[in-house]
């Protein structure tokens, strides 16, 4: 027999109430060991329009609704919910199976009825949007035959927004890109889907349900432990559901890195998650082999170890160390017997500031040049003499140098390097240079089979050079993740250029899970203008990239005084709460972390209990109190409501870090910068995203309509 469940029925089950969701977790249990036992008594929905649809029993006031085809051994648990709501939820609904992609599907039945075949017309004003797609191809993307005509009558861009509530996933996912631009072949290559006939049984269920598509949205049970760690978080359905573009990527074996690219909420870390339990679990299950999960910061390592706990085995999850890439590299040194003191940035590095004594007056260049000229010319690559400075490319640079201009200032590095050598002293990116140095000089070999890195947008290139080392090159060797439309950090490196060649390997996710179509499109607007990369010298863009969910506007709310906006605040946060949302998914994100603390001490003098998320420890989601952190530190995470404070002139963008820079170029990429941490915050919102300030609201908002 085989025993599935849907996403449907976890949603469902949510909303169950918690003095009742025991027994339903039990009547499952029982259904999942034997769901033929006298018993579970199944009664035939006499009213339903599809066949196979039987209501079970579970107690006095709940029912569930079961998928049973004639002639099977296969049970599908559909939905749950009081008596009458779950007769009237299987009344409106057919379950059939698509007979050109095989896709096991979940039909309105009242879309499709109030759907009549659409008449052709000569007058092309008011046509339908995909009127010149064949119905063959609507159906080869996953349209249901039965609502071929509803979607013939979709018209405008918010008709097609509304179908997300009745088309499957696949289908909606398809017109959108569609709607977007994509040509018909593009759409195919994009979804993986080939324009060609396919030979279907749409009697044939268990196939059915090994379809990719099905398997968006059904789960087949296999073990009891499986399925009570399922029903414990049934929200957490990256855990169970993965999109088949995901689950192609997790595992993807070929001979060489693997580069993914994706924005906000597309899943990017749930992909490296799966990719690292895949790799330890069934590629790399030897006793001695090892998978580096790295990341760039501290937070985020702690939160990926807490959740691959969840879906890997105790044997699989030892194979995995999961530790951002600075702490990596201090363990590593520590164990070579090597400890140098370490210089984090110019603040308080008298190092520095006596080699900035040398700096000639003449060329009339900043603080911030020299700085900037170190870090991103300099030790970005690795030059340690004045002829490979002469030669250096300095793209992306701003002030230009001539020949003669760079003989003059190298005296600057050159003493700042000298004192640091005398004080035995390093930056941290000589600490990454030198562990891949002792990596090869002592002959201490690839320390992984593999690496799976988040977040690389951040990285540096010395990183990239480093975890090149760390695995041997060959199968299954890098994961690579990121997005450079949240890149928050100075680093910016080409992964070809650091002997990391993706050609052929770089894929791109675009369905965004999170975040709402009214959230993403506020976030994506504050970035309008910019341009990004790909991670490997080339640009990426955003076309495509889309929301599956629908919500309010986000509140752009201005105050003229700091405690006006506190005030507002905190009644937001009470009518939340008061409608339902348990305080720990809410936070309330800020720029620095003064201008974090200050709200915190705020709402508590108004009552309101706050958690601070830290930077080196999980966020302890039994802990009671709103979130509080700034938006470094919430990258990463995601909330059902954030709130954005002080977002006013000279926060947003943080007036110093636009100041200091040393020329318009300069300028323009800590504006961007600053753009991306406004994106990352916003994106974090599934539910709701609010912009609070006082006085003069930032630029940012006030450019897309705020």
């Amino acid at each position: 027999m085989t025993i599935a469940i849907s996403n449907d029925f976890l949603l469902a089950f949510s909303n169950v109430q918690r003095n009742q969701q025991k027994q339903v977790r039990e009547f499952i249990e029982r259904f999942r060991a034997q769901p033929e036992a006298q018993g579970i008594h199944y009664e035939r929905i006499q009213s339903a329009k599809g066949k196979g649809l039987f209501s079970v029993r579970i107690n006095q006031a709940y029912r569930a609704i079961v998928y049973h085809p004639p002639d099977s051994g296969v049970y599908v648990l559909l939905w749950v919910d009081h008596h009458d709501e779950a007769y009237r939820w299987a009344e409106r609904t057919v379950v059939e199976i698509n007979p050109a992609t095989g896709a096991l599907q979940v039909v309105p039945v009242e879309v499709a009825a109030q759907a009549a075949p659409v008449q052709p017309v000569e007058d092309k004003a008011g046509i339908g949007l995909f009127e010149d797609i064949k119905d063959k191809h609507l159906l080869r993307l996953g349209i249901p035959d039965s609502l071929i005509p509803a979607v013939r009558r979709i018209q405008s861009d918010l008709e097609l927004e509304a179908s997300e509530e009745w088309l499957p996933q696949e289908a909606y996912e398809a017109l959108f890109m569609l709607a977007s631009g994509f040509t018909l072949d593009e759409v195919f290559d994009e979804v993986g889907k080939r324009d060609e006939e396919v030979s279907v049984d749409t009697a044939d269920v268990e196939t059915a349900l090994a379809n990719d598509d099905s398997r968006r949205r059904f789960y087949v049970v296999e073990e009891a432990k499986e399925l009570v760690e399922i029903l414990q978080a049934p929200l957490e359905q990256w855990r169970v559901f993965l999109h088949p573009l995901q689950r192609k990527l997790v595992s993807w074996q070929v001979n060489g890195p693997i580069r993914v690219l994706g924005g906000a909420g597309t899943g990017k870390t749930v992909v490296a998650m799966h990719r690292a339990r895949f790799l330890a679990e069934e590629v790399f299950s030897g006793k001695t082999d090892r998978i580096l999960f790295t990341t760039f910061t501290r937070n985020l390592a702690v939160d990926i170890q807490e959740n691959l706990r969840k879906i890997c085995s105790v044997e699989g999850l030892a194979r995995i160390d999961v530790v951002n890439l600075d702490a990596w590299v201090s363990n590593f040194l520590r164990t070579q017997g090597y400890r140098p003191q370490v210089i984090f940035d110019e603040e308080g590095n008298s190092a520095w500031q006596e080699a900035l004594v040398l700096a000639p007056p003449e060329l009339g260049l900043s603080d911030a040049f020299y700085r900037s000229e170190w870090e991103q010319v300099i030790q970005a690559q690795n030059i340690a003499g004045l002829d490979q400075y002469l030669g250096a490319a300095r793209i992306g640079r701003g002030t230009k140098l001539t020949r003669d201009a760079k003989k003059k200032i190298w005296p600057v590095f050159q003493e700042y390097r000298a004192t640091l050598n005398e004080q035995g002293m390093k930056e941290f990116i000589d600490l990454m240079r030198d562990a891949r140095s002792l990596i090869e000089s002592r002959g201490l070999g690839p320390q992984y089979r593999a690496v799976v890195v988040d977040e690389a947008q951040d990285m540096s290139a010395e990183a990239f050079w480093l975890l090149r080392a760390l695995a041997p090159e060959g199968p299954n060797d890098l994961f690579i993740v990121g997005d450079s439309h949240q890149r928050i950090y100075r680093h910016r490196a080409s992964l070809g250029q650091c002997g990391i060649n993706i050609k052929g390997r770089g894929r791109k996710l675009k369905i965004n899970y999170r975040t709402t179509h009214e959230i993403r499109r506020l976030a994506v607007g504050v970035l309008e203008g910019r341009s990004f990369d790909d991670l490997d010298g080339g640009e990426d863009n955003q076309r495509g990239y889309m929301s599956l969910t629908h919500g309010q506007p986000p509140d752009i709310h201005s105050c003229k005084t700091f405690a006006q906006e506190v005030a507002y605040l905190k009644s937001r946060i009470e009518q939340l709460v008061q409608d339902g949302a348990p305080e720990n998914t809410i936070c309330v994100v800020a720029r620095t972390n003064k201008i974090m603390e200050s709200y915190a001490e705020a709402l508590r003098k108004h009552g309101v209990s706050t958690y601070e998320i830290k930077r080196d420890k999980a966020e302890q989601r039994s802990q009671p109190g709103v979130r509080v952190a700034t938006m470094h530190r919430v990258k990463g995470l995601e909330f059902d409501h954030v709130f954005v404070v002080s977002a006013n002139a000279g926060i947003i963008p943080l007036e110093q870090a636009v100041q200091n820079a040393e020329d318009a170029v300069a300028q323009r990429n800590s504006e961007t910068g600053e753009k991306c941490l406004l994106y990352v915050a916003l994106t974090r919102a599934k539910q709701s995203a609010t912009i609070t300030g006082y006085g003069t609201l930032s630029p940012f908002i006030q450019n897309v309509g705020g």
